[in-house]
């Protein structure tokens, strides 16, 4: 089993914090999504990218794994893990990993990441993970997509061989528990809902935030702009003149509300960020100079 750098992966120190990281890892979603990149490899990249994120995103995680990373271990280096396993041993029989495979964002997770937290989410080292109480019921952690909560659904899991089906309520909250009668070791099986990560949006209660980037001539100019939302893209209108850091909102477009209508759904935030793309020839060359002619130094005191 070989180490991996998670923080050389997301292209951040090891000192980075928590903000640092979300916008590294939203940055590299980005860039290498399969489903607009072109480049080769990029599906691995994402998995990878995903792969990083989900250890270094939750304080827990990232503390043992930093505890591993202090033994100098470098990428590549062979892990030998503690008998058992990092998580140190198994769950009652039952094979939980099995219930997390394709969980988290990107799926397909490494050899040395179900060595330390189990597959997906939940179990492994400094974690509290899937585990029999005394009545026989059986606790799981349960990663479903934003895109599962938006629509509702199902998700196939997978227990000692049996494969469930199990329903996803629309609009599920993190924290509820869907419970499958007679599924568990000796009793249910009680499955704590929480959301993945998503390679684009971020939850912010009923409010899911996305980050579109804006080449400077669309800020200055205006356009329009396709933007996914968990219903699926809409045309945004970017006004002249947008700023970055400036927020429209898509009303409606977040995780819905309840279902006797007591509560809205929640919004899409768009967050605009300006980016500055590369010169790959001396026509856009040139265009930049033309537009450090026009603006000189005076932008910095705009």
């Amino acid at each position: 089993m070989q180490f991996k750098d998670y923080y050389e992966t997301l292209g951040v120190e090891p000192s980075a914090g928590e903000a640092e990281i979300k916008t590294a890892y939203r940055r590299l979603a980005r860039k290498f999504h399969p489903d607009v990149s072109k480049e080769a490899g990029a599906e691995d990249k994402f998995k990878a990218i995903n792969e990083a994120y989900e250890a270094l995103r939750d304080p827990q995680k990232r503390a043992a794994y930093d505890q591993l990373r202090a033994r100098g271990y470098r990428p590549g280096d062979e892990v030998q893990p503690p008998p058992g396993g990092f998580g140190g041993g198994g769950y009652g029989g039952v094979d939980f990993e099995e219930i997390f495979a394709g969980g988290g964002a990107g799926g397909g997770f490494s050899d040395f990441f179900e060595s330390m937290f189990g597959r997906g989410r939940g179990g492994g080292f400094g974690q509290r993970g899937p585990q029999a109480r005394g009545s026989g019921d059986t606790r799981a952690k349960l990663a479903v997509s934003l895109e599962t909560v938006h629509d509702g659904g199902s998700v196939r899991i997978a227990v000692n061989e049996r494969t469930l089906d199990v329903r996803i309520p629309k609009g599920i909250r993190p924290g509820q528990v869907i419970r499958l009668a007679g599924q568990g070791v000796q009793g249910d099986l009680l499955l704590e809902i929480e959301y993945a990560a998503h390679p684009q949006l971020e939850v912010d209660g009923l409010n899911v935030i996305y980050v579109l980037p804006l080449a400077p001539w669309e800020a200055a100019l205006g356009a329009s702009v396709s933007v996914p939302t968990l219903g699926g893209p809409v045309e945004l209108k970017i006004p002249a003149n947008s700023e970055a850091g400036r927020k429209l909102r898509l009303r409606g477009r977040g995780l819905p509300g309840d279902a006797a209508g007591r509560i809205a759904p929640g919004d899409q935030l768009v967050e605009l960020e300006v980016l500055a793309p590369r010169a790959h020839n001396e026509a856009q060359r040139a265009a930049y100079e033309t537009m450090r002619e026009a603006f000189g130094d005076d932008w910095r005191r705009v």
